[in-house]
């Protein structure tokens, strides 16, 4: 399992990744990244909603309730053009992260 700040901190990142697949709904978004980071990362309902009224607020995705098949409503999420602006940025930011702790922890483990 990753920290809370870890979490919290890729959230938003990960929440429009996956709306790049697709449109979908909470639920679904939670057990896709459960699944992509093979249990690893798990998000609570009470911890994605905020994020996506968050989202939804700033522009970055809209949303719509659709009847399931099921006869439920769920509400669908898909990404607008500012928030594939967004992602675009952020892939940088991580990307920049990423390659910086991979050289350290190459001179590092070298060390140890």
């Amino acid at each position: 399992m990753l920290t809370k700040e870890l979490v919290a901190a890729s959230t938003v990142p990960l929440v429009l990744s996956v709306l790049t697949e697709s449109e979908n709904y909470g639920y679904a978004l939670i057990q896709r990244v459960r699944e992509l980071s093979g249990g690893k990362i798990e998000w609570t309902e009470g911890m994605l909603y905020p994020v996506l009224h968050w989202m939804e607020k700033e522009d970055l995705i809209e949303s719509e309730w659709r009847e399931a098949e099921t006869g439920r409503k769920r509400k669908y999420y898909w990404l607008r053009k500012e928030g594939r602006k967004a992602l675009q940025e952020d892939k940088q930011q991580w990307m920049s992260v990423h390659e910086t702790l991979t050289k350290l922890w190459k001179t590092s483990l070298s060390l140890i």
